[in-house]
């Protein structure tokens, strides 16, 4: 008897670890390709940095991707390296392209702000670009956690010079780690917003931008990357 039951629950757990494993290789393959149902108006983006190497944007346009953002700066000097390349791929591939900065806790907004005006200026970027994107999240900042007061007064600083610089009013990509700690200034409030909620649709109506995976695959890139929903045009 007790080695029939050493039997059947040995067998029980091999099987259960069969159904993990193969739920899990699918769930691992889906992933990747999965894209939302768009609603009327909605595009696909993507957003990329350094990190993706070399991107044919000829692919990216061929796979249904209508519009994306570029990482352009970090903090006061860090300049990404494929910047200019990506802009310029993108929008001979016929894509929508913007620019978006990482801000850091550990430097003074308008520096900031000249950094990421500059990198604009390089590329010749206009009216017909996307508006800036301001990156706010704790992972991969600098250590530093200033009072808020502070953090309130460089993210507003920065802000109101890339405004003022580009006549265009930024978008907010802010995560949960970052406005748990640091919840946005009141007189940021309003501005558009870049909502990060992945595979399913934002709750709530207003986004931008909504970032579905980042793990998505997409043709003429090697590897994982941001895959998005640009809303319709206002």
């Amino acid at each position: 008897m007790g080695r029939r039951v050493l039997r059947w629950t040995t067998g029980v757990v091999v099987v259960l670890a069969l159904v993990v494993a193969a739920g899990w290789a699918g769930y691992r393959w889906v992933l990747p390709h999965y894209r939302p149902d768009l609603a009327a108006g909605e595009r696909y983006g993507i957003d990329v940095s350094a990190h993706q190497g070399d991107v044919d944007w000829e692919a990216v346009a061929a796979d249904g991707i209508d519009a994306a953002y570029l990482k352009s700066s970090e903090g006061a000097t860090f300049e990404d390296p494929r910047f200019a390349a990506n802009w310029a791929g993108a929008r001979e591939a016929g894509l929508e392209v913007g620019a978006y900065h990482f801000f850091t806790l550990c430097k003074d907004g308008t520096e900031q702000a000249e950094n990421l005006l500059a990198r604009l200026r390089e590329v010749g970027a206009d009216d017909t670009a996307l508006p800036p994107v301001l990156d706010l999240e704790l992972s991969g900042n600098c250590s530093a956690r200033p009072p808020r007061g502070v953090v309130d007064q460089r993210l507003t600083d920065l802000v109101e010079a890339v405004e003022r610089g580009t006549g265009r009013r930024v978008v907010l990509y802010a995560l949960d780690d970052w406005t748990s700690r640091y919840p946005l200034p009141e007189g940021l409030r309003d501005r558009d917003r870049w909502e990060r909620r992945l595979l399913l649709r934002p709750s709530t109506d207003g986004w931008a931008w909504w970032q579905v995976s980042s793990r998505a695959s997409v043709a003429g890139i090697d590897g994982p990357v941001d895959l998005d929903v640009v809303a319709p045009r206002g």
